[in-house]
């Protein structure tokens, strides 16, 4: 957790752009049952807000913790305001993004007709977000390790949404690019292929001195701390190769920026996304519907168990294959 100091210095050397509009702005996150991660997101709201008093920032959670969604908007009606820009704080868009934010939107319309929500987008692949990785590569240069001996294992989420896991790779491809690494591999923690250990086991396969693990995630929660365990793990296992694990991006200036850049995109009306390869519009037009796909007005029940011991359902590679492209 930040302590005041930090979070002072990070937002006293940030210059960000005027915002247009006194809006409200809910900071959606998608939720975690540990404590460190859930107390990142509402740090990361606060130090948001300390940028910019002109408009309230409320942070709260699609799922697992407090503040709900709902929860937060009915603040925002008590606060008597009826236009509310609405960020999801999430890396790529998937079916969370798509559908299960939208809903609980949509539920909260139904409670209170008045309101008009403005949606913003994910934080995507952007300049400030290579940026970040970049500097915290730079900060593990060292005399003794060269960079062409040593490979980068990017760690994604994993999502069941094929688009978001491909936008996983091309990041990760878009790091590497003139970075004078060996190269890189692209893994993922949960749902999707190939996982960790795999992904280390593809690492070592070109022989490198050293592995540097990015898990690319935006806060610290039980996947992060299986991520640093793991790497442990391998480096008991393999000693002669040095292996080190960078931590999640945190409360960075580039993510603050970033965010800003979202909040203005929201308030003018200008939020692009990239539909055309989403399994969801694939499958609506698959089912003759032409073109009624639309990412703001989706009612599906996306309950899903988020329990980790619960049964792996994409464990095995063959019916992950199998079910992969399937909507929802």
């Amino acid at each position: 957790m930040p302590t005041i100091n930090s979070t002072t210095l990070i937002t006293q050397s940030l210059e960000l752009s005027p915002l247009p509009l006194h809006r409200p702005l809910l900071m959606i996150g998608h939720g975690t049952k540990d404590n460190d991660g859930r107390q990142s997101l509402l740090d990361f709201a606060a130090a948001y807000q300390a940028l910019d008093t002109s408009r309230p920032v409320l942070p709260c959670f699609l799922e697992l913790t407090g503040p709900t969604i709902q929860e937060g908007v009915d603040r925002c009606v008590e606060e008597g305001y009826t236009e509310i820009s609405v960020l999801p704080i999430l890396l790529f868009a998937a079916r969370h993004n798509k559908f299960d934010v939208t809903n609980e939107l949509d539920r909260a319309r139904a409670r209170h007709p008045q309101l008009k929500f403005y949606y913003g987008r994910h934080f995507g692949i952007t300049p400030g977000i290579l940026d970040l990785w970049r500097s915290r590569l730079a900060e593990l240069d060292q005399p003794q390790w060269n960079r062409s001996d040593t490979v980068l294992l990017f760690v994604g989420r994993g999502s069941s949404d094929p688009d978001a896991n491909g936008d996983v790779y091309k990041l990760a491809r878009i790091v590497w690019e003139g970075s004078g690494y060996q190269t890189v591999e692209t893994c993922f923690i949960g749902i999707t292929h190939p996982r960790l250990e795999e992904g280390f086991r593809r690492a070592r396969l070109y022989q490198p001195k050293r592995i540097i693990v990015l898990p690319y995630f935006l806060f610290t929660g039980v996947l992060v701390k299986k991520i640093f365990e793991i790497t442990a793990q391998q480096q008991e296992q393999y000693p002669d190769i040095s292996m080190t694990c960078l931590p999640e991006m945190g409360i960075h200036p580039q993510l603050l920026s970033v965010l800003r850049e979202r909040e203005i995109e929201t308030q003018l009306g200008q939020v692009q996304m990239n539909c055309e390869m989403c399994k969801f519009r694939l499958a609506a037009v698959g089912n003759g519907n032409g073109h009624t796909h639309d990412h703001h007005h989706h009612h599906h029940d996306h309950s899903h168990d988020h329990s980790h011991a619960a049964a792996d359902p994409y464990a095995n590679l063959e019916r992950y294959h199998e079910k992969i492209w399937q909507a929802p």
